[in-house]
């Protein structure tokens, strides 16, 4: 008997409806190489507003992953969301696995839309995409803000004890979930405070799992794998970029020590803010304290007002609401 109601779609329609209405489109780019890529973008470009894309994480597509921050950054900025290759409607035929692909198939994504200059916010994942998108196009990367993503680990580090899951091949179960009871576990380790989601039904998170993580198993599964090998320190580049670094003092994904380690490999041109008791879905946990350091770093830092300069339209107003 086939399945008449999803509490997953329903609530991914709820999502795309509230990208719409913060003014964005959904948009198709084919490559030409074997690569489809899914982005959502300004219905109308604003010349006079700087450019920022949000890069989701493992999990979900980039509408559940961003849905509760579009709101905030579209008064400020003309807001791109791609769906990374093997999410949402992204996909390729190429073999390439590494988070250096991934954002190659970003920014031509970007130069498809005209778009030459940008900030970018990387989420646990997508910070590993958005820091190669800052080594690779330096001219084109203006500001980053890198959250809870261990760019800095080393291959080493799993045998080191530095993970609590050690064994990649466990971890890439967990971070690709194919049961309820992987999911649960991924949450577990996600959030630091108990979560409604871990009281769930398994009906419901059996219907997530279809509709948000059946597809591309094995290639989600390899771009995890892709992450540490031959990973070393000394061969991470440093970006020039003014750089924002958001950790949760108890991610159990990538440990803060991570951050610390980011920090120091960045020097001066970074900042390192740390959110006290959360994991690392500190966006899910703390979005006020999220959306306060955003705003912070790209927007007040980049556009000050002088004294007698009066807020612009409703902003102020959008930033300070709540956020899930």
């Amino acid at each position: 008997m086939s399945k008449c109601f999803s509490f997953t779609e329903s609530k991914n329609w709820c999502y795309r409806s509230s990208f719409i209405k913060s003014g964005l489109r959904s948009t198709i780019t084919d490559l030409k190489d074997g690569t489809v890529m899914h982005c959502w973008v300004p219905k109308t470009h604003k010349e006079s507003e700087p450019n920022l894309l949000l890069i989701h994480g493992l999990g979900a597509n980039a509408l559940w992953q961003w849905a509760d921050v579009i709101r905030h950054v579209t008064p400020y900025f003309n807001v791109y969301v791609p769906d990374l290759v093997f999410f949402g409607d992204s996909f390729t035929t190429r073999p390439e696995r590494s988070e250096s692909f991934q954002a190659q198939c970003v920014m031509r994504v970007m130069e498809a839309n005209s778009v030459r200059k940008l900030s970018l916010v990387g989420l646990s994942y997508g910070g590993f995409v958005g820091y190669s998108m800052a080594a690779q196009f330096k001219e084109a990367v203006e500001r980053v803000v890198l959250c809870c993503a261990g760019v800095c680990m080393e291959e080493k580090d799993l045998r080191n004890g530095v993970f609590r899951v050690s064994d990649l091949e466990e971890a890439v179960r967990i971070l690709v979930p194919q049961t309820p009871e992987k999911l649960k576990e991924l949450m577990g380790y996600t959030l630091f405070r108990p979560h409604p989601f871990g009281f769930m039904p398994s009906c419901l998170l059996t219907d997530f799992i279809d509709a948000m993580c059946a597809e591309y198993v094995e290639e989600k599964r390899d771009l995890v794998r892709a992450i540490p090998k031959d990973r070393k320190l000394v061969n991470l580049p440093k970006i020039s970029q003014p750089t924002l670094i958001i950790w949760g003092d108890h991610d159990q994904i990538f440990p803060l020590e991570l951050g610390h380690r980011l920090k120091t490999h960045l020097g001066d041109n970074a900042q390192l803010v740390v959110i006290k008791n959360v994991g690392h879905a500190f966006s899910v946990e703390k979005p006020k304290e999220f959306y306060k350091h955003l705003k912070s770093f790209l927007v007040d830092l980049q556009f000050p007002l002088s004294p007698t300069s009066p807020p612009p339209k409703d902003q102020n107003k959008k930033w300070s609401s709540d956020g899930c």
